[in-house]
């Protein structure tokens, strides 16, 4: 019979990968006109309808000054074929580099916010921040995706995976699925602007 003490201990600060969230996406704020990009890894859902989203950007993110600021971003969800580029963008800093030119992405002005869309990911979802009563202790922003129209288009390629959710699909943001026990009513209200655009080759790395 297997105990406690057959098990190998795991350290603490090594916890976040056991369990860390996903997918990984974009996030992109604009700053005294300067549009900048991140890669971030800590982000959930929080509710289903209204949407909200939750996003860890803390004060060692370029974009933290930009979101505090601004109050606004726009969540960007990469393609598989973006993986290379994602991680490459996590591992620079907007304070050295237009991140936009040097990983030749396509800034597209937003509807309802500032910051701008990146035309090469699989959707982008305009925000504001609606709660910043946990930045303080826990640097974690609550977005809420801006009323607005979703356009798509016909064709969409796949988003990034995530390793613990092997099916993704992408769905207009005021449905989703109910189960036995989740027997809620979705609000009538206006869908989220969920952009989705027509990939673009990614640079060679």
């Amino acid at each position: 019979m297997t105990t406690v003490k057959d098990l190998r201990p795991h350290p603490l600060d090594q916890v976040h990968r056991l369990i860390e969230p996903g997918p990984v996406i974009l996030v992109t704020t604009r700053h005294r006109g300067v549009p900048n990009v991140m890669t971030n890894g800590f982000n959930m859902m929080v509710r289903h309808a209204p949407p909200l989203i939750a996003c860890t950007i803390g004060p060692w993110d370029h974009s933290y000054e930009a979101l505090v600021e601004t109050g606004e971003c726009v969540v960007s969800v990469p393609t598989a074929e973006m993986a290379a580029t994602v991680v490459d963008i996590g591992n620079c800093s907007g304070v050295d580099v237009d991140k936009f030119e040097e990983f030749d992405l396509t800034a597209v002005d937003g509807e309802k916010v500032q910051a701008p869309l990146v035309a090469e990911c699989f959707a982008n979802i305009e925000c504001r921040v609606a709660d910043t009563s946990l930045v303080a202790p826990y640097s974690l922003f609550v977005l809420e995706p801006v009323p607005g129209l979703d356009r798509s288009n016909a064709a969409r390629p796949a988003p990034v995976p995530s390793p613990r959710r092997r099916h993704l699909h992408a769905r207009r943001p005021d449905r989703r699925s109910q189960g036995p026990h989740d027997q809620v009513a979705v609000p009538s209200v206006s869908p989220p602007i969920l952009w989705t655009l027509e990939t673009r080759p990614c640079p060679e790395q």
